[in-house]
């Protein structure tokens, strides 16, 4: 039997070796062979060749044309000599036109009224009930204040509202007198 007491540890050598982490066991071989990649260039010069044979193309044909920015616009004259002046005889036939601001146009009710609690110092706003164009029967809630008497009153109330980070537009309505 063997005395592992005494051991000679002169004879043993202390050798560090590296360890690698990762070690891949594929190659580190081309991912594509270099006989495919040619065959891939003669087939490329021979589709190009039948190509040129088989439509006839002529490249040295094809030449770059000059550009011209030019833009003109001619006014018809034909407006100028149809025209056409209504005169009127009495003040009746003017119209009088009221100018409202609208907010906004929100498919949920709530939405509504927290636009209108927002803007609660302008005065003169209201709700409306509306059908939706697109959808026909759905029905939206319109945020609209005035009537204003001129445009001017009228854009002095958009801009405030713009202020407020609302898109407001501006729309008129004109009646007959």
């Amino acid at each position: 039997m063997k005395d592992y007491a005494n051991r000679n540890r002169s004879r043993k050598k202390n050798i560090t070796r590296k360890k690698t982490v990762f070690r891949s066991k594929k190659n580190d071989g081309p991912l594509i062979s270099k006989n495919i990649i040619f065959g891939i260039i003669i087939l490329a010069i021979t589709l190009g060749a039948i190509s040129f044979l088989y439509f006839d193309t002529d490249v040295a044909s094809i030449k770059t044309r000059e550009n011209s920015n030019v833009v003109k616009i001619d006014f018809p004259t034909s407006l100028i000599e149809n025209s056409i002046l209504i005169e009127t005889d009495s003040k009746e036939n003017f119209l009088s036109c009221e100018y409202f601001v609208q907010i906004g146009v929100y498919g949920n009710k709530k939405y509504a009224y927290e636009a209108k609690d927002i803007l609660s110092e302008i005065e003169f706003i209201t709700i409306n009930e509306i059908y939706s164009n697109s959808k026909p029967g759905k029905i939206l809630h319109s945020v609209i204040t005035g009537p204003y008497r001129n445009r001017s009153a009228a854009n002095n109330i958009k801009e405030k509202i713009t202020n407020r980070g609302f898109d407001p537009q501006l729309r008129t309505l004109c009646k007959k007198n």
